[in-house]
């Protein structure tokens, strides 16, 4: 029994985090119609610049504490300046251009990796994880990491801010309807550009805090971290439906859950195998996703 609750903790973890990367990602396709190859890239930046203000590089900041604390929102302000800027300079005189988009993403995640293996190196790095993420909590006999509480507790916290947002502020009802009459709603004297901008660079924070808590769960950071995850998150996007915030969340932990104990259940690899045929079955079933509509 405490193996199978190991197990589940640590497949919820693992959910939380391909949510986070995914809710970037979901975001910025589902308002914008942009599918940002980039952003996988997006994510090792944050990790990068965290783990870089956690090692020394920033005053104030540090390992452990509010210390790390102060990394991690130094490694998401990255995040978001790196998507703001990539939308200003890159996205915006693409935006009916959907070829061109996708080159120029997947040439921005390829162009971002490289440029962090010539800094750093192609090896992974040891991550600094602060006291809280490396003790234990005992749940019924099972001794499960703290660090899983923390990735459910952030991507618990990044749904119910998207949530509010889109569904309560006047941001989410200019971007709604940006996103459904862009010429109806400047000519009411409303800026979408900047409005648009603000989802990219938002998109660019949830990338990185999934970076720094994703390499504070592996215990490193690695330039090709960032293309790893992306897979996933794909496929949690793809099973969750694009419309749908809520969708991602349950896709993302179903995706957890069947990797974990496939892996353990079965065998090593099993797992990501596993995923791919889920992601088959849903298409089979439900094409639109979980939450989206059926053909």
């Amino acid at each position: 029994m405490s193996t199978f609750l190991l197990l589940l903790a640590t497949g919820l973890g693992l959910g939380a985090l391909y949510f986070l990367v995914a809710s970037g990602l979901s975001l910025i396709y589902g308002l914008m119609g942009v599918l940002n190859f980039a952003h996988g890239a997006f994510l090792a930046a944050g990790a990068y610049a965290a783990w870089w203000a956690a090692t020394g590089g920033l005053p104030g900041a540090g390992p452990d504490g509010w210390g790390f604390v102060l990394a991690t929102a130094f490694g998401v302000a990255v995040g978001a300046v790196i998507g703001a800027v990539v939308e200003l300079a890159v996205i915006r005189p693409l935006y009916r251009r959907h070829i061109e988009q996708v080159l120029v993403t997947v040439g921005i995640g390829l162009v971002g990796v490289a440029l962090l293996r010539g800094i750093w190196g192609a090896d992974a790095l040891p991550f600094p994880r602060p006291a809280l993420a490396t003790g234990t909590t005992t749940i019924a006999g099972a001794a499960i990491p703290n660090d899983r509480f923390v990735l459910i507790a952030a991507a618990v916290a990044v749904l119910l801010g998207l949530l509010a947002v889109l569904r309560a502020s006047r941001v989410g009802l200019i971007l709604r309807a940006g996103v459904e009459n862009r010429a109806m709603v400047e000519a009411l004297g409303i800026e979408v550009r900047r409005t648009f901008t603000l989802v990219f660079a938002v998109g660019g924070a949830v990338a990185a805090l999934g970076g720094v808590l994703g390499s504070v769960y592996l215990g490193s950071v690695a330039p090709g971290q960032g293309t790893s995850l992306l897979i996933f998150a794909f496929i949690v996007v793809v099973i969750g439906g694009l419309g749908s915030r809520t969708g991602w969340a349950v896709a993302a932990v179903v995706v957890g859950l069947v990797q974990q104990l496939a892996n353990y259940y079965a065998a090593a690899g099993v797992g990501d195998l596993s995923v791919v045929l889920l992601l088959a079955l849903v298409l089979l079933a439900r094409p639109g996703g979980l939450a989206g509509r059926t053909a």
